[in-house]
Order: structure tokens, then C-alpha cells, then sequence
């Protein structure tokens, strides 16, 4: 009886450790103005209409919608933020090199998926777009490299439209905690485990969010085929980090998990009625 005891105490002990450490930041910035907006992943591409993802007539294409937008920077050899989601080139410009593996000279001299349309840098961006529609912009990060959220906050600082960050790197997020609690943050996140069985014990880690405890993110952006995922439901319904839901790809997808999340990222389909 006395050993059942002592197990009780020390599973409960583990149990409110693992919610201490899933906690999210309680006094977030103000986002109202990131609600009601459905985000095109990507920007509103269509490779059948010759608009590759992250090309500057996607993001035409989801401002001209009104759509909001999620998007991806990473950083070229010479320091650059560009606008690209992979950390190769070899499916989007048929080149088997990484994206810092070149400059921005040699990147702004490859195409995206056979089309005319370039790599845009990050400012191309931001200056395209002007605060037009509301932005999900994701850090992209292999390791902890203080680099790049600096090159995005730089051109970011003085940018006038609604934004917030997201990464699946919580080194990103440590980043933006440090230096800009201003900013509304959010951990990008899935089942690991149950995406890849043989998944390292970070990554089992940091889908069940326990990174949290040094990121303190201010909303979970999470798979939406996981969304019962435990951790997601604890942080979101209990602990009230806002819910982002990635990537719904049909109109049934979109109504499917309508009810446990907020904010919608999609692709490959219009989303009806009210974000």
C-alpha cells in the first residue's frame, strides 16, 4: 500500500510538472486584428495557373482575395532573408543545393517550378504587400542561429502592417521573447511521433510542447489531423493560447475541425463562409 502511494505521488508529481512546463504566455500582446481572416499557405498559389508558392503572384493573388497570408523566411549565404520554404532547392528550382548555400545574386538567378517568377526577398515582400492583409510569418530554422530572427525583426521593426511569428524552432521564439515581447508568437507544431515512429527524443519533446517552459508562446499552431492531441487541447482550452490550425486542403477538411481552432491556414481550395 505504502509503495502504490509513493508511485501516486510521483506520477503526480510528473503530472504537474509537464503542465507547468506547457504553459504558454498568459499576458499576450493585443491580436484582434489577426481574427477573422482566413491564410492562404504560401500566399494563394495555383502551379495549374502558373503561381508557384512563395512567389510574389501568390501573394498578389491573396491580397487581391483579401486573404491573410503564411509564409517563410529563411536567410541566403550572404545573410538575406528570402522568402522559401524548403531547406533545399531541389523541388521548387531543380537545383541540389541548399538555400544558404547561395547568395542572393545566385538565388534571384533561379526560377520556381518552370514559371518566370523568382525567389522574392523578404523587403520585396513586405513592400508588396504594405499592410494590406494580416501575416503568419515563419522563421525557418534547422538549429538555434540568432541570425535570422534578427535579419526578420530588422525589416520587420519598422513595418506598419498586423504580423505575428511562428516557428518550429523554439530558439526562434526564445529570440522574440528576449528581445520583442511585443510581438505575438507562436509555436509551430505536430505529432511527431506519430508522423514518424522512429522521431528523436526533441522532437517527441517538442510536439508534446514542453519547450513552452522557455518559449512561452502565445498561440499553438498546430497539424489539424492531430487536433486532439492532448498537449494542443491543454494549452488552447485550458491555458487560452490561441489555435492555428495547418494545412486544411478542402472545404471538408475546413469544416471538420471548424470547432477547435481560430485561425485557418489552407491551400489548394477557397474557404466559404466567415473566417
Amino acid at each position: 500500500m505504502k509503495a502504490l502511494l509513493v508511485l501516486l505521488l510521483i506520477l503526480l508529481f510528473l503530472f504537474l510538472c509537464y503542465m507547468v512546463l506547457i504553459i504558454p504566455r498568459f499576458r499576450k500582446p493585443d491580436y484582434k486584428a489577426l481574427l477573422h481572416h482566413y491564410y492562404a499557405h504560401r500566399g494563394l498559389h495555383n502551379i495549374a495557373l502558373g503561381i508557384p508558392e512563395n512567389s510574389m503572384k501568390a501573394f498578389q493573388r491573396a491580397i487581391d482575395n483579401g486573404f491573410g497570408m503564411e509564409m517563410d523566411v529563411q536567410l541566403s549565404r550572404d545573410g538575406f532573408p528570402v522568402v522559401f520554404h524548403d531547406a533545399t532547392l531541389t523541388r521548387m528550382c531543380g537545383v541540389e543545393k541548399r538555400v544558404d548555400a547561395l547568395t542572393l545574386k545566385e538565388l534571384k538567378e533561379l526560377t520556381l517550378a518552370g514559371t518566370q517568377e523568382r525567389i522574392p526577398t523578404f523587403q520585396e515582400f513586405l513592400e508588396l504587400v504594405k499592410g494590406q492583409v494580416p501575416l503568419i510569418i515563419e522563421i525557418k530554422m534547422d538549429k538555434r542561429d540568432d541570425r535570422i530572427p534578427e535579419a526578420v525583426n530588422h525589416l520587420l521593426k519598422d513595418y506598419k502592417g498586423v504580423y505575428c511569428i511562428e516557428s518550429f524552432h523554439p530558439s526562434a521564439l526564445i529570440w522574440y521573447k528576449k528581445n520583442r515581447p511585443d510581438v505575438f508568437r507562436g509555436q509551430l507544431c505536430t505529432n511527431f511521433n506519430k508522423e514518424n515512429k522512429n522521431c528523436s527524443l526533441s522532437f517527441f519533446l517538442l510536439g508534446k510542447m514542453l519547450s513552452n517552459v522557455a518559449s512561452r508562446p502565445d498561440f499553438i499552431a498546430y497539424n489539424w489531423i492531430y487536433r486532439n492531441d492532448l498537449s494542443r487541447k491543454i494549452c488552447c482550452n485550458l491555458y487560452h493560447a490561441l489555435s492555428v490550425g495547418w494545412t486544411i486542403r478542402s472545404q471538408e477538411e475546413m469544416d471538420l475541425c471548424r470547432k477547435d481552432f481560430t485561425l485557418f491556414i489552407f491551400e489548394n481550395f477557397i474557404p466559404e463562409g466567415e473566417a
